[in-house]
């Protein structure tokens, strides 16, 4: 499912165009990307909790060549979903 096909299920089960609906989803896009940026968490009760990582520096091999490469510590955004909606999938799935 892509950004597109999101504006368009939320559109029809709201009634708003398809454009309010787009600028909806880019503002919740955006205000969760700047609030990781600043180090702040999400937590949506019932879907999810966006959060970042820190991952320390450390000495990694490259696949390809085997040569040893330095990664550098980095911070990377994670999401974790809740008990809630992960059930909710199972239940979905074993439906089908």
């Amino acid at each position: 499912m892509t950004k597109a096909d999101i504006v368009d299920k939320v559109a029809e089960g709201t009634g708003l165009t398809k454009l309010e609906t787009e600028a909806i989803i880019e503002g919740f896009f955006k205000t969760v990307i700047e609030a990781l940026k600043e180090g702040n968490g999400i937590e949506i009760r019932g879907f999810g909790t966006y959060k970042v990582k820190k991952k320390n520096a450390r000495n990694a091999r490259n696949p390809k060549t085997g040569e040893k490469v330095f990664v550098p510590e980095h911070f990377v955004p994670v999401f974790k979903f809740s008990k809630d909606f992960k059930e909710l999938v199972n239940i979905g799935m074993n439906d089908n």
